[in-house]
């Protein structure tokens, strides 16, 4: 079975396509199967996007970019550093 790739946008749409299909009385097993994903994904999902606005997801996502980038930058310049502290006790 292959693994689909939902965007930040189409999950929150499934979620709330979720929702509706709950009111309506459907089981969570039988609203999964109706909207595609596992019980697991479904509660995954829920508990990470659940209540979000388009918004607030994109915000959310472009704040996961910036950490990310924030991380490289810190990972590169430890290393610089490190390379720097060798140099200087004369151990290369």
């Amino acid at each position: 079975m292959s693994r689909k790739h939902y965007s930040t946008e189409q999950t929150i749409n499934l979620l709330r396509q979720a929702e509706v299909l709950l009111s309506q009385g459907k089981t969570i097993d039988q609203m999964c199967r109706s909207i595609g994903v596992s019980n697991q994904t479904y509660y995954k999902w829920r508990s990470k996007y659940g209540g979000l606005q388009m918004s607030q997801a994109k915000k959310l996502k472009a704040l996961e970019q910036e950490n990310q980038r924030l991380k490289k930058a810190v990972a590169e310049l430890t290393l610089d550093k490190l390379i720097l502290q060798e140099a200087s006790k004369g151990n290369f």
